[in-house]
């Protein structure tokens, strides 16, 4: 039976990085998210991530995803009565 999945396996979209990529996310985050980083193919729509780039990515994003995780992203800005509940 075939498979669906891609057997291709990808490197790393970080300058210089030779690993390969566990994770496979959109470029625009990832791109937003890591500024000070270079990449190899930076207009590309999906960017892979090695091990260690993807634990550097997740704690840089981190504060934004505990966050929306709360719910607070659509409460900065509010106080009192404008706050919808």
């Amino acid at each position: 039976m075939p498979s669906h999945k891609k057997d291709k396996e990808t490197e790393c979209n970080v300058k210089g990085c030779k690993e390969t990529a566990k994770r496979v996310m959109s470029g625009k985050k990832i791109k937003d998210a890591m500024k000070g980083v270079e990449f190899k193919d930076p207009d590309t729509k999906k960017m892979g991530l090695c091990k260690v780039h993807y634990k550097e990515y997740k704690r840089v994003t981190k504060p934004d995803r505990v966050t929306e995780r709360l719910g607070w992203d659509k409460l900065v800005g509010q106080t009192g009565r404008d706050r919808q509940e």
